[in-house]
């Protein structure tokens, strides 16, 4: 008789075998496929074929930002080329476009996207999604060459720590990003992106639609409160006694909190509308596109959010901001020793908000509004965040198209080999 006992592997363990097993196996899978390349070459007469990899593809974490990657898309689709447009949204604006070269396609949310993205077959990965390789996104062994597109004007020292650290390019939207991305490279051992300056997609848009919208003059001032998250956000840092005071100037208060705001902050969102309901004079605004909620404002409040500057070049209108509770401690601002670009611009663009101000806040306002300095600095700042205005999109994909050629005559050379 045979005695069967039962096999007991603990989770810890179970996970570390499976890991390994997935690593021989996709080992095995690379190793053939390398092998099947180099014999259709040597039998092609030297021209590598093709391997079923894509050649562009464009990931959106989350619909709003198809205001960055819609013109890219389009000029796809103006120049017949195919590419594929992955979204982490189910309402992505993209899905419902009527576009014959770009295919676009929704692959869940959470680990169900992840698991796509790090599976994914691509030359080129175009994203706004900081933390490559860091968390759950994953380089994959599929992808040459991931490029990192700015989603706001800063130079991207408030992105949290390592955000781009694993990205291959970096498309700018102006000189301000060379000096930061450099510095970090040479703080951390690492090798340089390639950087590529096209511009600002997004602001392209803004600037083309405001152009074309009749603006309204407001009856009464309207002041736009647009924060960032986090700690160091004017809500968390002055709250309900802030609020409290906007509402008694007796203008229209608009209030737009952070998108992550919704979801890391929820708690603190629902006290705050709680205890300030909307009304003829007061609102909450939630909407997916800030455009129009920026058009109506006549002044802007924020903290260290990027919407700041495009109010400000877009419209021609001032702000107040917030920074002196800022703590560097999250983000690549605490590796430099250099501040923010955003920070150090703020004071030539915009009147700070101090402790002291509170109490007679709709002084500051109407001193802000009528204010020649402020306005005279915008176009400087502007010129040095936002250049090649009107081309961004046409320049990302010419580097992308180069890029792309460029790929493929290595992997021909390799494979030769």
């Amino acid at each position: 008789m045979i005695n069967v006992y039962p096999c007991y592997i603990d989770p810890g363990t179970g996970s570390m075998l499976l890991t390994v097993i997935l690593s021989l196996v996709t080992s095995a899978i690379f190793l053939c496929r390398g092998l099947l390349i180099k014999l259709k070459v040597k039998f092609s007469g030297g021209e590598i074929e093709d391997t079923g990899k894509v050649p562009y593809t464009i990931f959106s974490d989350h619909k709003r930002y198809w205001n960055v990657f819609e013109s890219i898309c389009d000029e796809f689709e103006k120049r017949e080329i195919p590419c594929v447009y992955l979204t982490g949204s189910e309402d992505d604006p993209a899905l419902s476009k009527d576009y014959h070269y770009v295919k676009a396609k929704f692959i869940g949310e959470g680990n169900r996207c992840f698991a796509v993205l790090n599976t994914m077959r691509s030359y080129i990965c175009l994203s706004t999604t900081p933390g490559l390789d860091v968390l759950q996104w994953k380089r994959s062994k599929n992808v040459d060459w991931y490029a990192h597109i700015y989603h706001a004007l800063e130079d991207g020292l408030l992105y949290r720590m390592f955000a781009l650290d694993y990205y291959d390019a970096i498309l700018a939207s102006g000189d301000i990003h060379y000096p930061v991305i450099r510095e970090l490279e040479k703080q951390r051992n690492m090798p340089e992106k390639e950087i590529f300056t096209v511009g600002s997609t997004y602001m392209d848009r803004l600037q083309e639609k405001a152009q074309h919208y009749e603006h309204k003059k407001n009856e009464v001032t309207t002041v736009l409160l647009a924060p960032s998250w986090g700690e160091s956000s004017i809500l968390n840092q002055k709250g309900e006694a802030f609020i409290e005071k906007l509402i008694r100037t007796g203008y229209k208060i608009i209030i737009r909190p952070h998108p992550q705001s919704k979801v890391s902050e929820k708690e603190m969102l629902d006290r705050l509308q709680a205890r300030f309901p909307e009304n003829d004079m007061l609102e909450w605004n939630y909407d997916n596109d800030n455009f129009k909620v920026l058009s109506e404002a006549d002044i802007l409040i924020s903290d260290f959010s990027g919407v700041m500057f495009d109010y400000a070049f877009i419209f021609d209108r001032p702000f107040i901001y917030t920074n002196e509770q800022f703590d560097s401690a999250p983000y690549e601002a605490a590796w430099l020793e250099r501040k923010p670009w955003l920070l150090k611009v703020l004071p030539e663009m915009g009147r700070e908000l101090k402790d002291e101000d509170i109490d007679h806040i709709k002084e500051v306002i109407d001193e802000t509004i009528g204010s020649q300095a402020y306005k005279e600095n915008r176009e400087k700042c502007k010129d040095e965040a936002w250049q090649y205005r009107g081309h961004a999109a046409e320049r990302t994909v010419d580097y992308m198209v180069a890029k792309y050629e460029d790929l493929r005559k290595a992997e021909t050379k390799e494979a030769k080999k």
